[in-house]
């Protein structure tokens, strides 16, 4: 299935770092454990999901995040590396559904689905504008 723009079902993206203090639940407050918090998992897929498209998408034209669905599954320990990787799984006009899965050196992690919506980035930007100026 493809899309004006080079957009097109299967499009896939990567993103993954090493868990550091500053991503353990207890840090970011999400929880009291060391280990890496689910709202830095989450960030991770969403990262992910912003690769698969970037270079399909128009020039002025980016993806915001509108939906999470996603399970954090296992607990990843500080000093291990954490990979997301999100899958283009369905467009629909301004809307893209991604697959979205996390792993560390063990295990999946996390999995679920993130859609994100289609803006232009200077009509986006007007009304953010605007809405600060009250």
């Amino acid at each position: 299935m493809s899309e004006p723009g080079g957009l097109f079902v299967g499009l896939k993206g990567r993103a993954a770092l090493v868990v550091g203090e500053e991503h353990t639940a207890v840090r970011v407050g999400s929880g009291g454990v060391t280990a890496l918090a689910t709202p830095v998992m989450v960030t991770l897929m969403e990262a992910a999901a912003v690769d698969a498209v970037a270079a399909a998408l128009p020039e002025g034209q980016q993806s915001v995040g509108t939906r999470l669905d996603v399970d954090h599954r296992a607990a990843t320990p500080l000093g291990m590396r954490v990979e997301a990787e999100a899958e283009l799984v369905a467009i629909d006009g301004r809307s893209l559904t991604f697959r979205v899965t996390a792993r560390d050196a063990v295990e999946v992690i996390g999995a679920g689905t993130h859609v994100r919506a289609l803006i232009d980035t200077a009509r986006f930007d007007q009304r953010l504008a605007k809405k600060a100026a009250g």
